[in-house]
């Protein structure tokens, strides 16, 4: 899984104004960024998510500077019984878990592992910073917003769950998926680890952008019990990239549904 967490910013480029400084994700005092909450303690923009050194490497996600929560905490989807999922369920996966270690209304947005600056003096700038903002409190996201997912995440879409019902595997990854109501994902073998991806483009071109729907890679032990082959799992950043512009971090602009039809056939 963690392997195809890398490899999905491969043969990615972004267009040059799609830069963190210009969304809700940049938290710091540098200007550009388009969300409430900020905090004083520096000017860096990166560092909230990611180090260059001592990163969190339980996480599988590159250079992250935050601890995760545990996967167990949270309540998902499928706990509902709902008879129309169909796939297979496994813990919530390490890139989901990463956006969870903010989005999750229990750990300030702040709470990283290695502060910013060489030394004590940027070390003690950012323990003396505070928030301010709306849509926090403390530096933690604020009860009743949209952000704040909380631990309960029955109410939001499934994660940690296999893609289409199930069928797709490294052994047959162009198989049909079990559940017809979703599109077949395309493909990709990266360094000996199969990768899946839905395409978005009107005419697919067969390269996994991040403009696609990204499935992530789970390896036999890391998904379902019984698995036993590497299948294709949805998790948040399926739909989800955290250096977007879109609106809520959306990979497509959602107009007429496109974010869900890209996956569902409806």
């Amino acid at each position: 899984m963690g392997l195809a967490v890398a490899v999905a910013g491969m043969a990615i480029h972004l267009p040059a104004d799609a830069q963190i400084k210009n969304t809700k994700h940049n938290l710091g005092t540098t200007t550009g960024g388009t969300g409430v909450n900020k905090f004083d303690g520096t000017t860096e923009i990166c560092v909230f998510c990611h180090t260059p050194h001592g990163s969190d490497t339980s996480a599988v996600v590159p250079l992250w500077n935050r601890t995760l929560p545990n996967p167990n905490t949270f309540t998902t989807y499928d706990s509902l019984g709902t008879s129309t999922l169909d796939g297979k369920t496994a813990p919530v996966g390490s890139v989901s878990i990463a956006c969870l270690s903010c989005h999750d209304g229990v750990t300030s947005m702040s709470a990283v592992i290695n502060a910013p600056g060489s030394g004590t003096a940027g070390d003690s700038a950012w323990q003396a910073g505070t928030w301010s903002g709306a849509n926090q409190t403390g530096g933690v996201m604020k009860a009743g917003i949209i952000a704040n997912l909380g631990q309960d995440l029955k109410n939001d879409h499934p994660i940690g769950i296999q893609y289409g019902g199930g069928g797709i595997t490294a052994t047959s990854p162009a198989a049909a998926t079990r559940d017809s109501d979703f599109k077949t994902p395309a493909n990709a073998s990266i360094n000996g680890t199969t990768v899946w991806w839905v395409d978005t483009e009107a005419t697919p071109n067969n390269a996994r952008n991040k403009t696609d729907m990204i499935l992530y890679t789970r390896a036999p032990g890391k998904g379902y019990t019984g698995q036993t082959d590497s299948e294709p799992f949805v998790e948040c950043a399926s739909c989800h990239d955290p250096h977007s512009t879109n609106a809520t971090f959306l990979r497509i602009a959602n107009a007429g549904s496109a974010v869900c039809l890209a996956c569902h056939v409806k």
